[in-house]
Order: structure tokens, then sequence, then C-alpha cells
């Protein structure tokens, strides 16, 4: 049983196959370099494949079914036996669910190899084929060719240079959180110091040490700590302040530390596990469990530890998702998901919105480089009232004059809310529209559809909705691109600004396919 994914899908033409414009002639059917090779690599892994693709030209006429049929025998012929085939015959003009950017054939894929599409990667060559994997909940990765556009392979999550280093990318994300062997543990400690987002993120790592452990204390910082509050399998919460990662940090104060000694101690913790981002050094709060006694310690360091960790885990790739960043850490100290967990939260919708489905909009963020400007939102909020969707308005407490704002005439603002009872809202949206913040990653871990106005301070691979229907919208070759700015650098903040509020009417009823496709099958 593999740990992330079960079954890898393909576009054919550009992807597979070198691209012949509505070929109907198997005399002309080529490879793509390498494709044989990493096809069999993955097959042999244990992962199924099947093909995703458009084909137009039998809904234009450019050729018959029986022609695609021989193309598609000669494919299997050059590059080995496919576990299913799924194939859009309309044209753009059809306003089918299974052209991609439509998630529709993935949705159908998966089920066909009898999975989920979060247990899916697509491989493809231009930007509809990534659209159509995140639409769906599915990983993807982009092998770019001369006909792929630039912006096209700046908004992808992933980036692989050629059909085999795309493979390798899947099989090190798989080995990278599947343990050597798991271990049974006693009391485990489990830290986390950072805001409610990157707690969530890292949610399904401490489902697997809980998995393992007879015991999980959680270290969280006070920002994150109604998140950790959340968590299924923590037993215990200890709150601490870790200046040295606070956005703004002060002196290290040694009465501070002290305490904090003291408090690593008291957890009884007889090892640890420590999640940081990959602009954090774990070697400080190594040294503090050290001195309070802590046995056994599992972090990332690409840097020579001495002897402060027990297990030195190193090699993680640059832009690896953060849940897949952080249960590498749990694999390495030796533990794994439950066969069939997911790693979602579970909770009960709120029911104290009403009778109807609604789509959530949160107008705030934890920056104000990744905020969504409020005349903008305030726009959207009213294009969706138009398309006939009730619009709920969420805020913190002190964003309650900027939720009025958005909400305007056409939304309706929601009450001051806490963490779980955010997630409740979201549980029982058809989707979520925000930016860069800790709701977009509350939605995922609910299983709440994302429409993700996503500034690119940060890489999307990285801090995007993680394995849920998701539709990105922004400038993603903006200027402010991986400058991890708090504050924009770019006059009119351009890469949210220009969002046209039709395109995310268009997203909700994007994400809404694999709900209705789902329903028919059914």
């Amino acid at each position: 049983m593999t740990e992330l994914f079960d079954a890898v899908l393909f576009d054919r033409d550009g992807t597979l196959v070198v691209d012949v414009p509505y070929n109907g002639d198997p005399a002309l059917v080529e490879p793509m370099p390498g494709a044989r090779e990493a096809l069999d690599r993955l097959r042999a892994a244990g992962l199924r494949i099947g093909v995703v693709t458009n084909q137009s030209g039998l809904a234009r006429g450019r050729f018959t079914a029986d022609q695609l049929d021989a193309v598609n025998r000669r494919v299997e012929e050059l590059l080995g036996p496919f576990d299913d085939w799924q194939i859009c015959p309309h044209d753009d003009t059809a306003g089918c669910p299974c052209r991609k950017p439509a998630p529709g054939m993935v949705v159908a894929a998966a089920e066909a190899l009898g999975t989920t599409p979060a247990r899916c990667v697509l491989v493809g060559d231009i930007g509809r084929d990534i659209e159509a994997a995140q639409a769906a909940g599915a990983a993807a990765i982009l092998v770019p060719t001369p006909v792929t556009l630039p912006g096209e392979v700046a908004a992808a999550p992933a980036v692989a240079a050629t059909i085999e280093a795309a493979a390798d990318l899947i099989l090190r994300r798989e080995a990278l959180v599947t343990p050597s062997s798991r271990r049974k543990a006693g009391t485990v400690l489990v830290v986390r110091s950072d805001s409610a987002g990157d707690v969530l993120v890292t949610g399904p790592a401490i489902r697997a040490v809980a998995a393992g452990a007879e015991r999980v204390v959680m270290l969280c910082g006070p920002r994150g700590r109604r998140a950790a509050e959340l968590l299924p399998g923590v037993d215990e919460i200890v709150e601490s302040r870790l200046p040295w990662i606070d956005p703004q940090p002060g002196p290290v104060d040694a009465d501070e530390m002290t305490a904090l000694i003291d408090l690593l101690r008291r957890t009884g913790a007889g090892e640890a596990a420590v999640f940081t981002s990959f602009h954090q050094s774990a070697l400080p709060l190594a040294l503090l469990m050290r001195m309070a006694g802590i046995g056994r310690i599992t972090a990332i360091s690409e840097d020579y530890p001495g002897s402060l960790l027990d297990v030195r885990h190193r090699g993680v790739p640059v832009g690896l998702p953060e849940p897949e960043r952080a249960r590498s850490v749990a694999a390495a100290a030796g533990f794994a998901l439950p066969v069939g967990d997911d790693g979602r939260l579970r909770v009960t919708a709120a029911s104290r919105q009403g009778p109807g489905e609604y789509v959530v909009v949160h107008p705030g963020a934890s920056c104000e480089a990744r905020s969504c400007p409020p005349a903008t939102l305030r726009r959207i909020v009213g294009a969706l009232a138009a398309a006939g969707h009730r619009v709920l308005v969420t805020g913190g407490p002190e964003e309650r004059h900027l939720a009025a704002y958005v909400a305007g005439t056409d939304g309706e603002q929601v009450g001051r809310t806490s963490l779980a009872e955010l997630a409740a809202v979201l549980a029982g949206a058809k989707a979520l529209v925000v930016a860069n913040t800790g709701p977009a990653h509350l939605a995922a871990a609910v299983g709440t559809p994302v429409v993700s106005l996503y500034a690119p301070t940060v890489p999307y691979g990285q801090w995007g909705p993680y394995r849920v229907p998701s539709v990105r919208l922004g400038e993603a070759a903006a200027p402010c691109r991986d400058s991890r700015a708090t504050t924009c650098p770019v006059d009119g903040h351009p890469c949210l600004s220009t969002i046209d509020p039709a395109d995310v009417v268009a997203a909700v009823a994007r994400l809404a396919a694999p709900a209705e496709i789902a329903e028919a099958a059914a």
C-alpha cells in the first residue's frame, strides 16, 4: 500500500507522445523521450497508470472513432499497457464536464482505478492539464514543451524538465512519507510553533505520530493554539513562544529559555519530532530539548547538527507541499498515517447558517501582500450573488468592518466565530473564496473546495490548498513572485487587484463539477 499516491494520470499528446495535431494515423505516433522508462518505473512501484486526453478532433471530424482507437492502441504498443483511458471527444463549445480544464476525466479516472482524486497525480504539458487536476483535488506536475506558456509554468504547483524527472519527483515524494519501518513509542512531543495555518498543514503528520505513540504532547505558540485544539491525536497542548522564529523577533531572554526548558522537561516526553518550515532551523529548540533530557529528537537539518539530533532528516526538495514536508519528518521518525486515514479534520457542518447551499468569502489575510483588495472582493461577492449563489462573508474579531464592507448588500456577514466555528461554517460550504491565508488551509483540512486568490510571494506548490479541489486565480508571474514580502512591493497590487469577478464565478462552477459527477455516477 502506497502512502501518498495510488495512481498517476498522464496527458497524451505532448506528454506521452509527440504532439501531432489531430492525429488519426498510428504510424505518426512517436513516444516522448524517456516516456517508456518513466512509465515502467512507476508501474514497478505499484502505481496504477491512466491517460486523460482531450480529443476534440473527433467532434470536429478530423478523424474517426476507429482511427482514434488505432492511435491509442499504437501508444500502448510503444509505451506498455494503461490501466484506464479517459477521452473527451468534445470541443470547447460543448460545455461538457470532461474537457480539460474541467475535472471530469480526472474524477472518472480515479473512480475507474479504484481510488480518489486526492490520491492521484496528473502529469501534463499545458495549463489545462494542471487546472483539471487541481479542480479535481489531485496533485499535478507540469512538464513544459515549446508550446507551454510562461504563465502556465509560473502557475504550476510543480515543474519537471522531462517525463523522467516527473517520475523521479513522484517516487521521491512517495519515499519521503514512507517510513523504512513503523515504530511504537511512549510519549512523543511534537512541535509546530507558528501560525494557525502552519499548524493545520502539520495536522496529518501529527496524526501519523499519534498512530504510533501512546501519548502525544504538542508544543505550539500563541498564534497557533486555536488550530492545535482542532487536531485529533493530540492528548495535551503546551504553549510557549519561540522568539527566534517570530515574524518580528526580539532578543532571546535567558529566564524565558529556562522556563521553556522546564516546560519541556515536565511534558515527560521520551522523544520529539520538530516540524519547521523551510526557512527555520530546528537546532535552537533541539539544544533546549537536550538540556531538558529528551532522548530522541527528529528534525530537518541541512546543516551539520552534531549530537543535537538523533534523526537528521535532509534532502527534502525545495517547494515540497508543507503537509508532505511535515509527513516526511514523521516518516523519518518511524511514523505513518494508518491505512485509509486521509488526514482530514472531522468537523460537523454548522447548522446555524440556515437552509440552502452557500459560498464563503473570507476577506482577511495574514499580511498585506497576500490580501485581495476589499473593493475587488466586494465586486466578487456581487458577481456571485448575481449568479444565484448565497454568499456568506466571514472575518475575525478585528475584521468585522472589513467583512461588512465586502458583504455590501449582496452578501451575508457572519458574526464573530472561533476557529472551530469557522471550520464548521467552511465544512458546510460549496466553496471558499480566499487569499493565501489560514482559512484556506482550514478549508482544505475539512475538505471544502477553495478558489485561491493567490499572491505569489511564496510558492503555490508549497503553500496552496492541499489535496482539495481548487482553482488558482491571480497573476502567477507577478514581480513579487517568491519574494516572501509581507508588504506588497508593487504599486496597485496587480497580482490580485486585476482578478475578474466573472472568473471567480466560473471557478466556483468548475469546483462544483466533481460533486455533481459523483452524484450522477451514484
